[in-house]
């Protein structure tokens, strides 16, 4: 159990680690590049070594040096497995999602299973659409869920068809595997895709290790077949989605936090999240390479969140102090993350005295509260333990239970935390 201590006006600079997302994606696209890949700033934590054993799993190699791992990678071709194997992702939805399709590529039988929370996060559109594509995947107990099981042998390639409505990491996923199928692959998406931002961070790592996409907005997205990924030195920048925390700490104590090495291009969808805060009465300085929060009276706001659904926690952790309610909409897919995201505000925030009224797809967080600290827990989820530490900025006496879930994105949270 970690205290959070109250502070005052902040003003610090801080170093972020490597993008999460974008290290899932590099490090796939290196092993199934032909030859050797440098990735310098990649995330080291739970979920991108689960990405790094599964492919492990497969015969690829990796090397690791400060700051930097080495790929080398199979030119998507696999070494035979003759014997059924088993793969565990621990609560990675990611590497679940991405290794249902890389498993595919690789010939012999998997059994892809993770710890009981991944086992409650839905698989289903995925698996239809790898049937449409001629893969023979099925599910070992619950249909629609993990633990599923793959008999390699190749991806026939053809036209899948998925809901967008679920999850962008199917539509991902598909499209990391599909330069190495036999045809084509065409991918319809039907709906509104969530979290479509995370769709280009994936076209771009694709684009940087040598592989062409035709798509048509979110809708429609073909890869030809004959592609190959080419290993390359990769540079990962560092994690918005960590960088949130410290610019909430900005906005909640009308401080000043400047985050390094992120850039104002950056393809990363949760840099909307600036938008957000700027709406709600902050300052930003979008510099070349650094990102700078200037704090101020905070007052709520109407947000769609659809874009970037991770940063609810902390426009959460941010509404208690805003003046009026902040509205947060379109995000029920947050129920079948690591916890129930928006069961899991609405009862540790009310906890600590804020009145949050929870909705199907969102919630509404009333603003001018006053906050008491009390015992409070994460959910085992590593973005509510993030959040929580935000509150505790302003809120004295909050005491995080099982704080070290924090290390399934951020292993040095708490370390760089204390340089507020």
């Amino acid at each position: 159990m970690i205290e959070v201590k109250p502070k005052a006006t902040i003003r610090c600079s801080v170093n972020l680690p490597g993008s999460k997302s974008v290290t899932h994606r590099a490090l796939v696209a290196a092993a199934l590049a032909d030859g050797q890949s440098s990735i310098e700033n990649w995330l080291e934590c739970e979920d991108t070594r689960c990405t790094i054993d599964a492919l492990r799993e497969l015969g690829v190699c990796f090397s690791q040096a400060p700051n930097r791992i080495t790929v080398s990678g199979s030119g998507g071709s696999f070494h035979p497995q003759l014997q059924r194997r088993e793969i565990f992702v621990g609560n990675s939805g990611t590497t679940c999602r991405f290794m249902m399709s890389i498993l595919a590529l690789a010939s012999g039988e998997y059994a892809l299973t993770g710890t009981p929370r991944m086992h409650e996060r839905p698989a289903g559109g995925l698996v239809k659409a790898l049937n449409a594509l001629g893969v023979s995947i099925s599910y070992i107990f619950r249909e629609g869920y993990p633990p599923v099981r793959v008999e390699g042998g190749g991806i026939r390639g053809g036209r899948a068809t998925v809901d967008g409505r679920e999850s962008s990491q199917y539509v991902s996923s598909l499209l990391l595997s599909a330069p190495c199928a036999q045809n084509d692959v065409e991918i319809e998406v039907t709906g509104k895709l969530v979290s479509a931002p995370y769709v280009d961070l994936t076209l771009d790592v694709m684009r940087k290790f040598g592989i062409s996409v035709y798509r048509e907005g979110y809708g429609y997205f073909k890869v030809e077949a004959g592609q190959a990924y080419r290993s390359t030195p990769f540079v990962v920048e560092s994690d918005v989605s960590s960088a949130s925390y410290f610019w909430a700490a900005a906005a909640v104590t009308g401080g000043t936090v400047t985050t390094k090495n992120i850039n104002a291009d950056s393809r990363q969808g949760d840099m909307g999240f600036l938008a957000v805060i700027e709406e709600m009465g902050c300052q930003v300085e979008r510099g070349n390479g650094e990102i700078t929060v200037h704090g101020g009276p905070l007052h709520g706001i109407d947000a769609d969140m659809s874009p970037m659904p991770d940063l609810v926690p902390t426009l959460a952790a941010m509404a208690p102090f805003a003046k009026g309610s902040t509205v947060i909409r379109n995000v029920p897919h947050l129920r079948l993350k690591e916890s129930d995201r928006l069961r899991a505000v609405a009862r540790e925030w009310a906890r600590l005295g804020s009145r949050v009224d929870e909705h199907d797809d969102g919630l509404t967080i009333y603003g001018d509260q006053k906050l008491s600290g009390t015992v409070v827990d994460p959910h085992d989820d590593h973005r509510i333990a993030m959040s929580l530490a935000v509150l505790g900025l302003r809120a004295p006496g909050i005491r995080i239970t099982n704080e070290n879930c924090v290390d399934k994105s951020f292993p040095g949270f708490w370390k760089t935390w204390k340089t507020l």
